[in-house]
């Protein structure tokens, strides 16, 4: 059984919960690897036919766990790169469920939480959310994330968010196009979702999927090439000079040493 996340199929509605609330639905080896299988499942599945992702408590999923974060420090570059390649698989297994996967959405996505929405095929937010591609704060960068996030809101914007780090609200989340819609409540944020899954349960189940396919037809990527060079490049980072110093300023809940010489 998962410890991370809770699991429900009804009426062809499959429902995946990030469950750690008091750690905002932040990632862990194990919770990535839950994730994983439970969409390589559905995948396998003809009974399901559009997948609900949300998370539990405060906030959708703030990005690392603290904890996961304190061993990756120690990681050598292929321990980092095995770390990578990890979440890599774990996105890609939400981007590639054969039926679309629809993002609720609220309080905080950081990091690979903005990933995880990236990875799904639509997102409905309610408009108290905010956002945050914060890698590059602790001197690390968005790699693993980024053929998910690149392919949502495209290059402009990413060189606007990959490198100022900072937060921005759904509005503006849906504007660069990683939202697809933004609601004023709790309440609206359900209503909404169940009239995109009743539309899609509308449809010829082998046409939704077809639907999917065909995108990656018209618009390929080479996922092997892709994968290995981001795992690559965020492995790279973490163990730099900066990188480490980055994640322990971070953990030891201290300035940067940039910021120190920048008087910040």
């Amino acid at each position: 059984m998962a410890e991370y996340i809770r699991e429900a199929v009804e009426a062809g509605i499959a429902r995946i919960v990030l469950d750690r609330a008091d750690l905002h639905n932040a990632f862990n080896d194990e919770m990535i690897r839950e994730l994983t299988d439970a969409f390589a499942q559905i995948a396998a599945r003809c009974d399901v036919r559009v997948v609900v992702l949300r998370g539990e408590g405060r906030s959708f999923c703030a990005g690392a766990d603290v904890n996961w974060m304190k061993r990756m420090v120690g990681y050598s570059f292929d321990e980092n790169v095995a770390d990578a390649m990890a979440l890599s698989s774990m996105l890609k297994s939400i981007y590639d469920c054969p039926v679309p996967v629809i993002a609720r959405v609220h309080g905080t996505a950081l990091g690979g939480g903005v990933g995880l929405i990236a990875a799904c095929d639509m997102a409905v937010a309610v408009e108290s959310a905010t956002f945050g591609l914060t890698e590059a704060r602790l001197g690390i960068l968005p790699a693993v994330i980024s053929p998910f996030v690149l392919r949502k809101i495209g290059p402009g914007h990413a060189r606007r968010y990959f490198v100022t780090a900072e937060r921005f609200s759904a509005d503006e989340a849906r504007r660069i196009g990683l939202i697809s819609e933004v609601v004023a409540t709790a309440d609206d944020l359900d209503r909404r979702i169940a009239e995109r899954t009743s539309e899609i349960l509308k449809n010829g189940p082998e046409a939704v999927r077809a639907a999917k396919r065909i995108i990656d037809e018209v618009m390929p990527i080479d996922w092997p090439c892709v994968q290995a060079l981001t795992a690559e490049r965020i492995a790279e980072r973490r163990v730099s000079a900066e990188g480490q110093e980055g994640l322990k300023s971070f953990l030891e809940k201290r300035a940067a040493s940039w910021l120190a010489k920048d008087g910040g």
